[in-house]
């Protein structure tokens, strides 16, 4: 196993809460929630391309481009959709409920995606430990929105 990814994965959990913080302070600064979506997508959109005009070497052509199934651009959606409700919803429910139910249905999809191999997962069954995690988790999201 690469812990260094592991670490990465952590790392990245941590950085999605302080988004979530910074994004709804963002949105009560500008008083609108898809604006400041906007802007969050902006300003990573502009860092992403910074990043890959410095480092990349080539890039595909247009066939390659055209070639591409139209749900494989949905990503980018998805992402609006989340950052979005993560913005209009932290005011209200709180960073905890928030992350918690949202890490709640990231695993419980993820179960889903990775036994069936859906999407390209690599096929690894629902067994009994991973349905245990699932439902410590969904036990442990109860704990805090109870709060």
């Amino acid at each position: 196993m690469n812990y260094v990814f592991l670490l990465l994965a952590f790392l990245t959990g941590l950085a999605i809460t302080v988004q979530a913080g910074v994004n709804a302070n963002l949105r009560q600064a500008i008083t609108n929630p898809l604006l400041a979506a906007a802007i969050s997508f902006g300003t990573g959109f502009m860092s992403l391309l910074l990043v890959l005009l410095t480092t990349s070497s080539s890039a595909p052509s247009i066939d390659t481009f055209r070639q591409i199934s139209w749900w494989k651009w949905t990503g980018g959606f998805i992402g609006a959709i989340y950052v979005s409700t993560v913005i209009a919803s932290v005011p209200k429910i709180g960073s905890g409920n928030l992350v918690s139910l949202s890490v709640a249905g990231q695993l419980l999809a993820a179960v889903v995606l990775d036994h069936y191999g859906l999407l390209g997962f690599t096929l690894h069954p629902a067994n009994g430990w991973r349905l245990l995690g699932l439902v410590l988790i969904m036990a442990g999201v109860l704990l805090v929105v109870r709060n």
